[in-house]
């Protein structure tokens, strides 16, 4: 029988504080504006809330380069006002997770420009190595940067070169150093001793580095130009030892948790580091079930692909069954509108809600990201206002990274642009639609980015008075896997017709077997025969949840989804 720890039940919402709610109207979300909005979430049926960073940050890559890891940034409010709202989650039974960036910090850091100074003891906190050639300034080794570009900066004042996986802006920091690891620790028990109950950790397996025997990095493969290097980094030789070590952590508390994201993840490499027997995370946020509509990356684009969808989910809820726990996500600040990606604009509405289905019903604890409940989609990067620059339309680092790579490798930016429309982050990020009003009721004045022009049609109070909103409809999905938990949350997954392009059909049956749950999803948008999803509904079946009003028709109509309750 699975241990039942209050984690895996949990629907946790996630929060982008900047383009949440802007609460002292100065076009920035901020605590006061997430204060105001708690009830918000919780009348969801959230049990969580998680923050995207918060801490004090230059935004170069909006808060994941820390430059001070105990204080709250100026354009978010203050500490008191984060105290504010940790209480008042909690008063209203909502649990508070923090983004634990520990990879990397700003290169704001005072920790940084002491190590750049050669400060004690500082020196090594970071990852520091002698340039190549004669003048010193040619790169350490080829390893390249996420960002694409190379994983070294050169440092005038130190005349060494730093090791950066991200953006030149965030140093990565050296964990071999137990002085680091102390350091981690320190601001691990700030948060805690506040009253936090766990931390999502970004990149977590990448904070071990491989090294050679005279403490050098060593030369990444040459035949993997995009991720040269990370055959040294990702899932590193001492991860696990790290890993335990700030384990040990949470557990001066009681029962806080941690969720750790990776990329390049699979069950296989999942199970080493969140197994029940392990004490080291509670769940992975890995990426394999966003690469449906990709090869590896949103911008490598090609048609959406529900049977590699389903492999993808059928690996993830069989091989941890039992045996680790499954963190089930369909967007957050990393990843464009799932609307946009795998649904319908068009059907906006319908597919909204059959991707809802889809994901609430497995095995795991489920996250929603801020707009997601109302169907907030991805902004069209192709029509920018006449005689402005398109560009100007974006803010994050990553993008403009990728466009300077698609570049030279010789795309045009009228055909960037239109990919930017399903692989962008900013497209997570354009602030939350809360009326159709000025501003979407984000902000009295301008925000700092774009509000999507469809917030007049999409917004919270437009779905909140339409009970067959997609809004109201999250709220029931939310609330029958709490009402079905034995076999929504906790219970054992079959498939069907693993081949179908249209049909995502699973059971999901308790581990007594006295509950049984069948989803039958239509995935596309053309209709299927009645003939071919008969035989799939038993006489004894008892509908739960539709996305149609009525009973099944002679066809399965675009998007529409069933879950059925199946009597012995």
């Amino acid at each position: 029988m699975e241990e039942r720890r209050w984690f895996k039940s949990m629907t946790l919402y996630q929060v982008w504080p900047r383009s949440f709610a802007d609460g002292n109207n100065d076009g920035i979300g901020d605590l006061k504006g997430i204060l105001s909005k708690l009830d918000y979430i919780k009348s969801l049926g959230a049990d969580a809330v998680w923050f995207s960073p918060l801490y004090v940050s230059p935004q170069n890559d909006y808060g994941y380069d820390i430059a001070d890891y105990k204080n709250i940034d100026p354009a978010y409010g203050t500490l008191d006002d984060f105290k504010a709202v940790l209480d008042k989650a909690h008063e209203i039974g909502l649990k508070v997770v923090m983004d634990l960036v520990i990879n990397h910090t700003s290169d704001q850091h005072e920790w940084f420009k002491k190590s750049c100074a050669k400060e004690e003891p500082y020196t090594d906190f970071y990852i520091w190595e002698k340039g190549r050639g004669k003048d010193g300034k040619k790169a350490p080794n080829n390893w390249m940067s996420t960002f694409p570009g190379s994983a070294w900066e050169y440092n005038e004042q130190r005349g060494e070169f730093y090791l950066h996986l991200y953006a030149k802006e965030q140093p990565d920091l050296n964990h071999d150093n137990p002085a680091v690891r102390e350091a981690i620790k320190d601001v691990m028990r700030f948060w805690l001793d506040m009253g936090v109950d766990g931390f999502r950790e970004d990149v977590i397996t990448q904070i071990s580095k491989r090294r050679k025997k005279d403490g050098k990095l060593p030369a990444g493969n040459p035949l993997m130009p995009a991720s040269r290097g990370m055959e040294h980094y990702n899932n590193g030789p001492h991860i696990h030892e790290f890993l335990q070590d700030y384990r040990s952590v949470l557990a001066e508390y009681d029962d806080r948790f941690q969720v750790g994201e990776s990329p390049m993840v699979n069950p296989k490499t999942a199970l080493k580091y969140v197994n029940e027997n392990r004490q080291e995370l509670d769940m992975m946020i890995g990426f394999q079930h966003m690469e449906a509509d990709c090869i590896i990356i949103p911008w490598v684009h090609k048609k959406f692909d529900l049977v590699k969808l389903k492999k993808v989910y059928y690996n993830w809820q069989t091989k941890l069954y039992h045996r680790a726990w499954n963190a089930n996500y369909l967007e957050s600040h990393d990843q464009p509108r799932i609307i946009s990606r795998y649904g319908s604009e068009k059907l906006h509405d319908e597919s909204g809600k059959a991707l809802a289905v889809m994901y609430s019903f497995l095995s795991g604890t489920q996250f929603v990201y801020q707009g997601q409940e109302i169907g907030m989609t991805s902004l069209d990067y192709t029509h920018a206002p006449e005689g402005t620059d398109p560009w100007a339309q974006f803010k994050d680092i990553s993008t403009f990274c990728v466009r300077d790579l698609m570049r030279k490798f010789g795309f045009k930016d009228a055909k960037i642009l239109k990919t930017a429309h399903t692989a962008a982050r900013d497209n997570a990020r354009t602030p939350v639609q809360w009326t159709g009003g000025k501003n979407a009721g984000f902000s009295d004045v301008e925000p700092w980015f774009t509000v999507n022009p469809n917030y007049v049609g999409v917004n919270v109070e437009k779905e909140e008075a339409d009970p067959n909103s997609l809004l109201n409809f999250y709220r029931k999905v939310i609330a029958l896997r709490k009402k079905y938990a034995d076999s929504v949350i906790y219970g054992k997954f079959d498939m069907y017709l693993k081949n179908d392009r249209q049909l995502f059909v699973y059971d999901k049956t308790s581990e007594d077997d006295k509950q049984k749950l069948r989803v039958v999803i239509n995935l596309s948008e053309k209709s299927v025969p009645r003939k071919r999803v008969a035989a799939l509904i038993p006489e004894n079946a008892h509908e739960i949840l539709s996305v149609y009003e009525g009973e099944l028709g002679d066809k399965l109509r675009p998007y529409e989804a069933r879950v059925y309750l199946l009597h012995k």
